[in-house]
């Protein structure tokens, strides 16, 4: 088979830090009218932990570090999402997706990238994100005290918080870089050893992913609310974070063979990624609907608390958001992907990975901002222009990894399974 080499033209590269430029602008213009007044000149009522604190119209840089939150730990779900792709069809001995192997494993470029920008998001703004990182709270004789929160304190403390990040990140890094070499390597030098080693780094991996994706979540989304708790929310942010990668992964299939590039992936591989898609559209909606009808069924206060902020309370300020999510990522994909052609034609699922990529990027703003914001939350210029930064970031390392290596991983074992996959 010969290999297929991915060359980035100068001009694309400029795209991206031209997009990355368009961010910073309106970053700047957002901060800009919220500081002079704009966003931020009234305050409003404050529900739950908020009330507590004495809630007041957020700054400029408090939105500012919530948005470089979200959008880190959006991106960095999805290359992350790269990593378990690759090693779940490794464990599964999968011969369908050899061709497009390298496109998963290039997103993962991003999490090194990631895991220094939530260090430092962490360490400048800590406060500004997690209520519970305030002193106060955990003080008995501080009229703010709070018991629950005091009674979290052996978790909920920055110094096991940061061992258990930079812990996450080191991890994820080293099996993410210890199969893209195996993965090299096989291609220089051939034979099936690099596969079965492989597969044993795959199965290792998928462990330390199944513990880490779920307090990762608990650690950097769920102890946002910090009063609420969920025993389906590790699960409910996989799902958001899985359909996200694989959407990534067949928008970037689709927009390489549009540019000449993959000429053996065909219809078939693409059904089977529209499968994926449409399959794990339903399990995130399964997921979210579980959650929601359990905890507003029971309608017991400190579990209905979260929907109430998100639907009612905040002065109905969520509510569209709420409900757009739904038809987003689950009612669009649905009825589009349901057909075998829609499956197998480019701009079917095109439109349809797209949509999910923004919406989903909305589910992650829905479960950090009613938290944070309150009343003072909004999709503006602060939060198009660190989209597009971070838009921009990532598509850069995704591009340079995807340049490292040959898109056809030329001595795999089950090439030409994949060559010649029909479905």
């Amino acid at each position: 088979m010969t290999e297929e080499r991915l060359i980035i033209s100068r001009k694309t590269n400029n795209k991206f830090f031209l997009m990355i430029a368009v961010g910073v602008v309106l970053l700047i213009a957002g901060i800009i009218f919220m500081a002079a007044g704009g966003g931020a000149e009234h305050a409003a009522e404050g529900h739950g932990e908020a009330a507590a604190a004495g809630h007041e119209a957020a700054s400029w840089s408090k939105r500012l570090f919530i948005n470089l939150w979200l959008n880190n730990v959006y991106f960095t779900g999805i290359a992350l999402i790269g990593t378990f792709f690759v090693a779940v069809q490794y464990v599964a001995y999968a011969g369908w997706s050899v061709l497009i192997k390298r496109i998963p494993e290039a997103l993962s470029y991003y999490l090194p990238i990631g895991g220094v920008i939530m260090l430092l998001v962490y360490l400048f703004g800590s406060h500004d994100i997690f209520h519970w990182t305030h002193e106060y709270l955990y003080d008995v004789n501080d009229p703010r005290y709070d018991p629950i929160i005091a009674g979290k304190s052996g978790y909920l403390n920055t110094a096991f918080f940061l061992i258990r990040m930079v812990a996450y990140f080191a991890l994820w890094t080293l099996f993410f870089m210890w199969l893209r070499k195996n993965s090299i390597d096989e291609d220089l030098n051939g034979g099936t050893d690099y596969y079965h080693k492989s597969i044993r780094i795959s199965a290792m991996f998928l462990v330390v992913f199944g513990i880490t994706s779920s307090t990762s979540a608990w650690d950097w989304v769920l102890s946002i609310d910090t009063h609420w708790f969920s025993t389906m929310f590790g699960w409910y942010v996989f799902s958001s974070w899985w359909v996200s990668g694989l959407a990534a992964v067949t928008l970037a299939v689709i927009i390489l063979k549009q540019n000449g590039y993959l000429k053996m992936v065909n219809s078939n591989h693409l059904h089977d990624l529209g499968k994926f898609v449409f399959a794990f559209s339903i399990f995130w909606t399964y997921i979210w609907f579980s959650q929601f009808l359990l905890y507003w069924y029971a309608n017991i206060p400190e579990e209905a608390i979260y929907y109430i902020d998100r639907l009612g309370g905040n002065q109905g300020h969520y509510m569209w958001i709420f409900f757009v999510n739904l038809l987003v990522n689950f009612v669009f994909p649905f009825l589009v992907l349901m057909t075998r052609d829609a499956k197998r034609q480019m701009i079917m699922l095109k439109l349809v990975t797209i949509a999910i990529l923004i919406g989903h990027w909305l589910d992650f703003y829905l479960m950090m901002m009613p938290g944070t914001m309150r009343t003072d939350g909004g999709i503006g210029f602060i939060e198009v222009g660190t989209a597009l930064m971070f838009l921009g970031i990532f598509l850069l390392a995704f591009t340079k990894g995807l340049t490292k290596a040959s898109l056809v991983p030329v001595n795999h074992p089950f090439l030409e399974e994949s060559v010649h996959h029909h479905v």
